[in-house]
């Protein structure tokens, strides 16, 4: 799925311009949020049993080319990618768009104790700005040139609504949660997102960790039912869930 798709970034931040086929019933409803001024996706790649990594942690072949270059193209659509401290710390990812043409996002790291190593590639200075969100009282060591932006934290943890506050001050209203599965997790939980991608690779793993964990509901009926269309992507599925029912509104 790569023909028509590199004027689609340009086209994107048009209003009044629909994006060619396929693109506009997939990345289309990214571009205004109905709650507030932010428009809020979060996106997962697993595999068919729901599952992002082996027991072992690996996790690196679950999805093929259709989901990487899936994962690139909505980072060249928002204003930043946001990742969780621990995701950062183990993957150590660059958060850059490569696979697919587009800009690269402001890249944002959820910190909350200012763990994350200096080194790390997400703060490399190549021109794009970099972010640390972490506590109110907690001097991260950053290199020079990445922001620091501190919110009042509850229980050792930023609350994804603070952080989507904070990130709205600082400018950016398009913002793509990346990873992990807590902090996705966090931000489902919570109410926070306007849609969620979820491509399902054709592999079963098994036993491994599961891609979303959420808080039990007593039954079935109680469940959360959003709209979902789900799209065939090469030999990968991409459900695109609908969540804006449930978001809560971010004071901007």
């Amino acid at each position: 799925m790569q023909d028509g798709w590199a004027d689609v970034p340009r086209l994107f931040r048009l209003e009044g311009m629909d994006l060619p086929a396929p693109w506009e019933a997939i990345f289309g409803p990214l571009r205004k949020g109905s709650c507030d001024e932010l428009v809020v996706v979060a996106q997962i790649g697993q595999s068919i049993d729901g599952r992002v990594a082996t027991n072992g942690g690996h996790n690196e072949f679950i999805n093929g080319n259709a989901g990487l270059d899936h994962l690139h193209r909505l980072r060249a659509l928002v204003d930043a990618v946001v990742v969780g401290v621990s995701t950062a710390a183990a993957d150590d990812p660059q958060l850059t768009v490569r696979r697919v043409d587009g800009p690269s996002p402001v890249r944002v790291v959820i910190d909350p104790r200012g763990r994350l190593p200096g080194q790390s590639q997400l703060l490399k200075d190549d021109g794009i700005r970099r972010i640390v969100v972490t506590g109110t009282h907690v001097a991260p060591s950053v290199p020079r040139g990445v922001e620091v932006l501190r919110v009042p934290l509850t229980s050792g943890q930023a609350q994804p609504g603070q952080i989507l506050a904070t990130l709205a001050r600082a400018g950016l209203r398009r913002i793509l949660i990346e990873g992990g599965t807590r902090t996705l997790s966090g931000f489902l939980a919570a109410g926070c997102l306007d849609r969620l991608h979820v491509m399902v690779a054709p592999i079963l793993l098994g036993a491994g960790q599961p891609s979303i964990n959420l808080p039990n509901v007593r039954n079935a009926k109680d469940a959360l039912r959003p709209p979902v269309n789900a799209y065939v992507v090469d030999d990968e599925v991409l459900f695109d869930i609908d969540l804006s029912q449930q978001r809560a509104m971010v004071p901007v």
